[in-house]
Order: structure tokens, then C-alpha cells, then sequence
């Protein structure tokens, strides 16, 4: 947690350090991400780095666990705005382009969560990857049930069967699109929001039969 300093410092300030640190921590990841970078371009001393959070890793936790903070909840808006009356396959259909095309206008959430995907060291990986996942996971669970008590999804469909499914895929489909070698069967590198959008539904269409109920 950030020290009472941090959250004394004025709104604008801390946006400035939040995206400055969300674009060096995104770019280069925690083991050579630069604090002395991060104090330059935020217009700070680095020093005052540490009157925030204890320590490096104490911030960078903090920087991806309000990314994901900020993906989860605007994902969430965009959500609500999604017809919910059509069938469950569709209405995946349209959420999953949605968090495509977030990530596609939002470079800086995007490459902070590419950080934490590839993070090589264990340790750190394991603390900001149990964050992003608590995010994620607030959000799949409470709408598979919905869906499921819908009939929608079978009754006896494994629910987390496909919330790791869904936990596999959208970093996969946040992330593809803008780094080399993560997709060798689809081609996702370099394609537009719209251009994914068939490949989504291939995919959806692929695990039907894991929830789809019989007709």
C-alpha cells in the first residue's frame, strides 16, 4: 500500500506519476524499468519515490494493480452497455471485441499488462499476477452464475472450466495483436479491432460445446 504522502499529493500529480510509471513499467517491465526515469518525466525527485512506497516492488505492484483496476471497471461499464437478451455465445462475442478494442485505444493499460503476463521473476510475477487475476475474476464468476441460472450455459457445465478458459484468452487476445510470436495459427499480429473480430467468434464458436445447452 502507498504511504498517507502519496494519497496527500494533489490529483494531478499523482495521475502524472501513475502514467509515467504505467508507460516505463510497461515498456520495459519491473527488473529493468527506471525509477530515475520515472522521477524525471513525473517531475519529481527520485527520492520522493520512497516517501510514496517502500520500496520499488511495492510500487510496481501498485502501478499494475491500478491498471488493472481501471481496465476491469471500464470494462465493466462497457459491458452494461451489451444487449443482454441475446444468447450467451453472442453476447461473449461482443464482450470479448469490446476488451479488444479497449486495449487497442488504451497502449498504456495494454502494456502494463503485458508486463505482468511476462514478468520472468517468480516472485514478482507471482505478486501482480495474483492481483490481475482477482480483477479478472471479479468480474467472470458473478456473470457466468448469471448466465448459467439463465440457461444459457448448461447446468452441468464446469464454471471454471470456463473461467480458465476466459482467464487463458483475453490476456492472449489483449496482447497478440501488438507482440511477436504469441499467435502462430491466427494471424492476430498487426490486425485491427474489427479484423480480430472473426477470429473471436471462430474461438467462441470452438468452445460452444463446453457450455452450450442442448437444443
Amino acid at each position: 500500500m502507498p504511504t498517507s504522502t502519496w494519497f496527500r499529493l494533489n490529483v494531478a500529480k499523482r495521475e502524472r506519476v501513475l502514467e509515467v510509471a504505467m508507460r516505463e513499467f510497461g515498456e520495459n517491465g519491473y527488473s529493468t524499468g527506471s525509477l530515475n526515469t520515472i522521477a524525471r518525466e513525473a517531475g519529481i525527485a527520485k527520492g520522493s519515490l520512497f516517501q510514496y512506497f517502500s520500496d520499488k516492488l511495492e510500487f510496481y505492484a501498485f502501478v499494475c494493480d491500478e491498471a488493472s483496476r481501471r481496465v476491469r471497471e471500464e470494462m465493466e461499464r462497457r459491458m452494461e452497455r451489451i444487449d443482454f437478451d441475446q444468447p450467451f455465445d453472442e453476447w461473449l462475442v461482443d464482450a470479448i471485441c469490446d476488451w479488444t478494442e479497449y486495449m487497442a485505444d488504451h497502449p498504456l493499460e495494454r502494456g502494463v499488462t503485458a508486463a505482468t503476463n511476462f514478468e520472468l521473476d517468480n516472485s514478482v510475477r507471482s505478486v501482480v499476477r495474483d492481483t490481475a487475476n482477482q480483477h479478472y475474476l471479479q468480474v467472470i464468476h458473478p456473470l457466468l452464475q448469471v448466465w448459467q441460472a439463465r440457461g444459457d450455459i448448461r447446468e452441468d457445465a464446469d464454471l471454471e472450466v470456463l473461467a480458465t478458459w476466459l482467464m487463458t484468452l483475453l490476456p492472449f487476445l489483449a496482447l497478440a495483436p501488438y507482440y511477436d510470436g504469441l499467435d502462430p495459427i491466427h494471424g492476430l499480429r498487426g490486425r485491427t479491432p474489427a479484423e480480430q473480430r472473426p477470429v473471436i467468434r471462430q474461438l467462441v464458436a470452438g468452445f460452444r460445446p463446453i457450455f452450450a445447452p442442448d437444443k
